[in-house]
């Protein structure tokens, strides 16, 4: 359970303080809403992979984090910005 715990990189837990604005964003902003997929897609992979369900090659597995990274970058900045 614990790797669960320290796997757990949804926007929720990496930005609580913004609770609100996401929520708003979500539903009102299509650039956000689609950022906030993208990000939610490739954490939900890099979660997968850590607790052992399938295998990618660490090319791979670099793309996906740098991808989630990109995406966190670009809803701090809406975030920061709203």
């Amino acid at each position: 359970m614990l790797l669960g715990v320290l796997l757990n990189h949804d926007i929720a837990h990496e930005f609580p303080e913004h609770l609100d604005k996401m929520r708003a964003f979500k539903t009102s902003n299509e650039h956000f809403s689609s950022l906030f997929s993208k990000y939610d897609e490739a954490n939900h992979a890099i979660a997968r992979l850590g607790l052992g369900d399938g295998a990618i090659s660490d090319s791979r597995l670099e793309e996906l984090k740098k991808r989630r990274l990109k995406s966190k970058d670009e809803i701090y900045e809406m975030l920061k910005a709203g």
